[in-house]
């Protein structure tokens, strides 16, 4: 059963990691263009645009890094290995995406007060390429990668589809200042994709703050949990329950059940192999369960009181 997850994990991370390298290199060579265009011809909307696709480079790149970390071996000084490096990296992206997002408000200010000229055509010849780009590495995000359920992948996907989304808003205000002069179309169009940014990077960043700070997985009912431990047979009773993430897609749990003293050690392992199998069918895939008696008991909160104590002499929790 952990054989089997261990091969699925590493089977999704293999194609999350070839699925941002495609997208890395494709997003980084159009960038590449855009400066040398840009610089030919003198162009500050390719540079600008350019700035966008850097940005989404840069996210590329520390999500890349992220896997390849991931992949470390445990060892003594660090036990889970650098898995949780991928949440990390999902952070960054995420708080990256809300900066961005503030600033393209300052800039729409900004512009809203002094409109500049714009020079509509090339802004949406330039537009129309950056969009093309941005659907095609969306989609091979979608089609490859594990958007949904691997955070760091889609922080580094929903940077894609905030750029994707700067390309359209950038269409349409430049249709609207070509069509009809609106000069301030191009900084409404900013505000409402900044508006959009913003609640991207902050779902993210949400996100993986709340696996940094050891909170249930969303993907996991912590009641449904209990009361599978609770009324499995041989099961007295349960507590020092923790449900946590280490990293998107690998959930943990650690507790304590009170078994009958005359319980053997065959029937124990009998007992933890249907618990395994049971949690393993509601996302749980890595568990430690200390079994005990009610004489070793020490407390009866299901969830754990911890209490921070002294270096200097050991407690038992």
């Amino acid at each position: 059963m952990s054989h089997n997850h261990d091969i699925n994990h590493h089977h999704t991370h293999g194609a999350n990691k070839k699925t941002l390298y495609i997208s890395f290199l494709i997003i980084t060579t159009y960038m590449i263009v855009e400066v040398l265009g840009g610089y030919l011809t003198n162009s500050l909307a390719l540079l600008a645009d350019a700035g966008h696709m850097l940005s989404d480079s840069v996210s590329l790149a520390i999500a890349l890094i992220a896997f390849k970390l991931g992949e470390k071996a445990a060892s003594h000084s660090k036990t889970f290995g650098y898995k949780r490096f991928e949440i990390l990296a999902a952070v960054l992206n995420g708080l990256t995406l809300i900066i961005i997002a503030l600033f393209i408000f300052y800039q729409a200010i900004n512009r809203f007060a002094h409109p500049p000229e714009v020079a509509s055509i090339g802004m949406l010849i330039v537009s129309i390429m950056g969009l093309a780009f941005n659907i095609l590495v969306a989609w091979i995000m979608m089609r490859g990668g594990d958007v949904e359920g691997n955070l760091n992948m889609r922080g580094a996907y929903l940077h894609v589809i905030s750029d994707m989304l700067g390309s359209i808003g950038a269409i349409v205000a430049a249709l609207l200042i070509m069509f009809f002069g609106w000069a301030w179309a191009d900084s409404l169009a900013s505000v409402i994709v900044a508006a959009l940014v913003f609640r991207s990077g902050y779902y993210v960043l949400i996100s993986g703050l709340h696996i940094l700070m050891e909170g249930a997985p969303k993907n996991v009912n912590v009641g449904n949990v209990i009361q599978t431990l609770q009324n499995t047979k041989g099961i007295q009773s349960v507590h020092d329950l923790h449900v946590w993430t280490i990293t998107s897609g690998l959930n943990a749990l650690s507790c304590h059940v009170v078994v009958s003293e005359q319980m053997s050690i065959v029937e124990s392992e009998r007992l933890l192999h249907k618990v395994e199998h049971a949690l393993a069918n509601q996302s749980i895939h890595h568990m430690t369960i200390q079994l005990e008696t009610s004489a070793h008991q020490h407390d009866n909160s299901i969830l754990c009181k911890l209490k921070a104590v002294s270096s200097r002499y050991h407690h038992h929790h």
